[in-house]
Order: structure tokens, then C-alpha cells, then sequence
């Protein structure tokens, strides 16, 4: 069915309308990434126009958000939290459709042990390449200096950045790899559409750390968006990339106290 203006109106693969699934799409990503995307984008314009270079700025990660121990605590866990309610959100969308619940995606326990093998294989090499591409952005004043632990030291800071980490694979994977690629493809997307479109889309949310950043987790989009549609399994994808956040947090102060020079950071 077409409107007025010539727009396929028809149901979708899924049943639903296009529009209606535009929409949905739409209000996904404005509670997510596709802010996040947003916000991105202003930062990114906002230290380009400073007068130091992008190399001589820095991004941190991980802020604490209280000085007082106890409200960190708590605020860290809320926003934890509260980071995870667009993953039910679009689990919560996708068990409504006629393909329901997360095996759709490859969200299951079936094989755990192959998961966990190739979640961390991948972890391995993407980690070292986006180190690569990390250093040489910063040497070439296309990245800023990113301090990804900047929370204060607590007996609780090892496991929140943990959790950090956790949060930040389960709500990436599950909305851009596993919820779009579902959506877009109910609504006649091809393969490489898809992929290309999910790619970018994770290299301007990262965009506030430099371009650096977003070439690295495009290409990463890539990668991922290829073996999704290979083999349909997002599971070994949130594994490595909180494999990959867990070291960067809980790692990063040893590193930099270790090779300051290597981080933009001046020598103790």
C-alpha cells in the first residue's frame, strides 16, 4: 500500500505497518544511542572548537558521581540500572511480534562454552587493533586522550566497572546488532544496508572521544554486523565486548601509571 506521497505504507515482515515500525525505531533510539549519537556529535564540535587540540584534551569515562562514597554508590548502581531499561524495552517489543523473544537474536545458554571461546577470540583482536588505532589517533590529533576509570578508589570500584562494562555490551549488541537488525530487516533493508547503517550509527555515539573513536567502532560495527548475519548469535558479541570495556576500565590505571607517555599523560 502507498500514501499520498508515494511511501510504502503495507505491513511490514512483522506484521506491523512501516510507519508505525519507523516510529518505534525512532522512540528506541531517542531513549538510547541514537541520543547518545546526539550528544556525540555536540561534544565532538564542541572540543574542536577550543583552543587546545583534540590530543591535547581529555575524555573521561567512568566519572564518579558524588563525593560522597556512599551516594556514588548509589547513583552508579541507579545509572547501571537504569541504562539496562531500553534493553527490556526492545526485549519487551520484539516478544510482542509474531518471531518472539531473545532466541530470536541469538540471546540464549544452548551453547555456552563456544559463546565464551568466541566472544573472547574476538575480544583479543579487536582489543589489540583498537589500541592500534587509539595511539595513532591520538598521534595524529584525531582523538583525545581518554581516561576510561575515573572514578574514585572504593572497595566497590573494581565491580562497578565491571558492571559498567556488562552494561555497556548487553545495551550496545541488543539494541544496535540484535533489535536493529531485526527491525530493519522486517522493514526490506538488504544485508550490507544493515550493516553498513548499524556501523555508523556505533561510530557516532562514540564520536564524543574523537574520530579516532569512531573509525575504530565502525569498523568494529562491521565485524560484528557481519557475523550477525552470518550466524545469527549476538550472545558471543556482548561477551566481547565486555570482555574488551572490562580490561580498559579495571586495567587502564595500571597501564597509565605503567606508560603515561603512551596515553597522553605526563610522566609521574
Amino acid at each position: 500500500m502507498r500514501d499520498a506521497t508515494n511511501r510504502v505504507t503495507g505491513p511490514t515482515a512483522g506484521g506491523m505497518s512501516r510507519r508505525r515500525l519507523g516510529v518505534e525505531i525512532g522512540i528506541v533510539l531517542g531513549l538510547s544511542l541514537g541520543a547518545s549519537a546526539a550528544y556525540s556529535v555536540v561534544s565532538l564540535a564542541n572540543k574542536l572548537t577550543r583552543e587546545q587540540t583534540l590530543s591535547q584534551q581529555t575524555t573521561s569515562l567512568n566519572n564518579s558521581l558524588s563525593d560522597r562514597e556512599v551516594f556514588d554508590l548509589i547513583y552508579q548502581l541507579m545509572a547501571v540500572f537504569f541504562d539496562l531499561v531500553p534493553v527490556a524495552l526492545v526485549a519487551f517489543l520484539l516478544w510482542q511480534t509474531s518471531r518472539p523473544h531473545l532466541g530470536r537474536l541469538g540471546i540464549d545458554f544452548t551453547r555456552p562454552g563456544r559463546d565464551a571461546l568466541t566472544g573472547a577470540g574476538l575480544a583479543l583482536v579487536i582489543g589489540a587493533g583498537g589500541i592500534v588505532v587509539y595511539l595513532g589517533s591520538v598521534a595524529l590529533n584525531l582523538n583525545t586522550a581518554v581516561n576510561p576509570s575515573a572514578l574514585d578508589t572504593y572497595w566497590w570500584t573494581v565491580p562497578v566497572l565491571i558492571l559498567r562494562a556488562v552494561s555497556a555490551g548487553v545495551t550496545e549488541e541488543v539494541i544496535v546488532i540484535g533489535y536493529l537488525f531485526a527491525r530493519l530487516r522486517d522493514l526490506g533493508w538488504g544485508r550490507w544496508q544493515i550493516i553498513i547503517g548499524a556501523a555508523l550509527l556505533r561510530g557516532t555515539y562514540h564520536l564524543y572521544q574523537g574520530f579516532g573513536a569512531f573509525v575504530g567502532n565502525v569498523l568494529m560495527g562491521l565485524l560484528f554486523g557481519w557475523l550477525y548475519s552470518r550466524y545469527g548469535r549476538v550472545l558471543p558479541l556482548v561477551i566481547a565486548h565486555t570482555i574488551i570495556d572490562t580490561v580498559i576500565f579495571v586495567g587502564y590505571p595500571w597501564a597509565a601509571a605503567t606508560f603515561p607517555a603512551l596515553f597522553g599523560l605526563p610522566s609521574a
